[in-house]
């Protein structure tokens, strides 16, 4: 009997997305392939696993039985391959999560770094919010994932990586008028944040020491890119991660840029795993890298602003 992981990945894609090309999609083949390799799948085992309906696939019983091993299976072939990166460093496959505030300024830098590092290296990538990128942690989909920390959570280990400050952001003209030595001082001032569930409203939020429910607080950009366009065009202030700063400020150059006094507001960017993953070998090269490129871009901003 020979089937591959791949099939029975493939096989769980279809089992849980219930349609051929959505499956395919997720999976980064074309829909006829995927047919291909179910097919061959249910030839190795003996029988059909999927009924094939007009607009959706179901799981025959044998199906059924199947994906339940088979998702046993690839639980164990990911943690054999998590054992093997620990002995050697990175290699192979790393499934990493980031949130949205992180994701799109970090990675670049990191990429590149651990190419450099190990040209055999495959990175996913998962990018979401704080909330579902813990819960695909402990259900073992993540390797590790960049949150600002802490979580709060048990049973996760986190490494802080650096310090991200806040500035405030704004137009040329709100910013002409604006006396503002700490964000507390931002009381009346409208500010444009970003939709619920991100971290960093949370976070904005407390240091301005503001309610979501007060007059003049405004939340639904999905983004920081919307948020920073709707800033340049004069809707409100916004605090602004250093992380970000320079890619907003080039894609949106109306924006004007102050620092608060000291302490200057912050959040803590980290790297965190499950407990039970060991801290050196891959976690502790991965966890340098992403310190590495984090600090180097809060850096240059700092010696601009």
């Amino acid at each position: 009997m020979n089937f591959t992981l791949k099939q029975l990945e493939y096989f769980r894609a279809l089992a849980t997305l219930g349609n051929f090309g959505r499956a395919a999609e997720a999976s980064n083949i074309s829909q006829p392939a995927l047919s291909v390799q179910i097919r061959s799948l249910e030839e190795t085992l003996g029988g059909r696993l999927i009924e094939r309906q007009s607009r959706a696939s179901v799981l025959t019983p044998l199906g059924r039985e199947v994906l339940t091993r088979a998702e046993d299976i690839l639980r164990r072939a990911k943690l054999l391959e998590a054992t093997a990166r620990e002995q050697v460093g990175l290699a192979g496959t790393l499934n990493l999560g980031l949130i949205p505030t992180v994701a799109p300024y970090l990675l670049p830098g990191v990429l590149a770094a651990l190419r450099a590092q190990d040209i055999s290296l495959r990175v996913e990538v998962r990018e979401a919010q704080t909330d579902q990128l813990l819960a695909d942690l402990r259900a073992g989909a993540l390797d590790a994932a960049v949150m600002a920390v802490p979580s709060g959570e048990t049973g996760l280990a986190e490494v802080p990586l650096f310090e991200d400050r806040f500035l405030l952001a704004g137009s040329a003209d709100r910013m002409a008028g604006a006396d503002v030595a700490r964000p507390t001082d931002l009381a009346r001032t409208p500010l444009m944040l970003l939709e619920d569930g991100h971290c960093l409203t949370d976070q904005a939020l407390e240091v301005c020491q503001r309610d979501r429910t007060q007059a003049g607080i405004h939340t639904g950009a999905s983004s920081l890119a919307t948020l920073s366009r709707l800033v340049e065009a004069g809707f409100g202030m916004t605090l602004m991660p250093e992380i970000a700063a320079k890619t907003e400020l080039d894609a949106a150059p109306g924006l004007r840029l102050h620092r608060f006094g000291a302490p200057e507001p912050a959040r803590q960017i980290g790297l965190v795993r499950r407990a039970g993953t060991p801290g050196s070998g891959w976690a502790a090269q991965l966890a340098e890298t992403l310190k590495e490129v984090g600090e180097g871009l809060t850096g240059e901003l700092r010696a601009k602003y």
